[in-house]
């Protein structure tokens, strides 16, 4: 169906009522919620790309070059991404899991905001950046761990004019890139991956199972801030249509589901979820 375009208080009642009619709402969200606490997104609101897409897992596990870039982005832009806050949009949704009809949040951001704002029942289906692993013997460290490692191992590292990116990446000059000091496992030098699903890389298949099933025990799901054009997040959407299950979307711009949905809401993310709060 085509978008309601509405300003806040439309969009709210419309989205008030529309829940109003269910017990068990299975939600997805996507990077759309997170950009109110400061964590840009990938795509526009055709959903087509705003940068290049994401690093693959083959180019980052089979070329030293991409492995550095990679942890050298990361180095600069973690310190803005681990001190962002859960905003309106994360607080709405835990108090409607808490006090009303939402069971099960299914989120494809890596940042972990929506267990932060209060949220109980979250499945990360692309994993948590806050966590590293060693592709090797699958040690796991903490990120803030990782960090002052990174900072003992390059001491005199400048990145140059540096932008934040979207998941914790930041933009940094090309030269400073080729010059960092990757980390490595502390236990047997391995590879270390954030523990992400990369593009490429399967999604644990436990968890996309516990989604299905979560989204089979719903009768009725809404997403909130995702294009959907990630055939791992489109799927539950395609899965929910088939199965007859009313369908909701709230998004800035086009998503691959608007054909499927029962209302499509094109609004302000954080107003519209925040004015349902009490």
């Amino acid at each position: 169906m085509s978008a309601l375009v509405l300003d806040t208080p439309d969009a709210t009642t419309r989205l008030r009522d529309w829940l109003a009619g269910f017990q068990r709402v299975f939600v997805l969200t996507g990077a759309g919620i997170s950009t109110g606490s400061g964590i840009p997104d990938y795509r526009d609101a055709n959903g087509d790309w705003k940068r290049a897409a994401p690093v693959t897992w083959q180019a980052f596990t089979g070329d030293p070059a991409v492995y550095r870039r990679y942890w050298a982005r990361s180095f600069v832009g973690w310190p803005k991404f681990s001190v962002a806050q859960p905003n309106a949009a994360h607080r709405a949704l835990a108090m409607l899991e808490h006090d009303g009809p939402v069971t099960t949040l299914l989120t494809q951001n890596v940042d972990g905001l929506h267990q932060r704002a209060g949220s109980r029942r979250v499945i990360d289906l692309h994993g948590r950046l806050d966590q590293v692993t060693c592709l090797s013997c699958g040690h796991l460290t903490p990120r803030d761990v990782l960090q002052p490692r990174l900072v003992a191992d390059n001491p005199h590292w400048h990145p140059g004019d540096a932008a934040m990116a979207p998941d914790g990446d930041a933009d940094i000059a090309a030269d400073a890139e080729k010059i960092f000091v990757p980390p490595r496992c502390p236990l047997c030098d391995g590879m270390l991956k954030p523990d992400v699903v990369f593009f490429g890389e399967n999604v644990p298949r436990a968890r996309v199972q516990d989604a299905q099933a979560a989204l089979g025990a719903s009768d009725a799901m809404l997403v909130v801030g995702s294009s959907l054009m990630v055939y791992s997040g489109f799927r539950f959407a395609k899965m929910a249509a088939d199965a007859g299950l009313p369908l909701a979307i709230l998004n800035g711009g086009t998503t691959r589901a608007d054909a499927l949905a029962t209302l499509r809401l094109d609004a302000e993310i954080g107003a519209t979820l925040g004015a349902l709060a009490p």
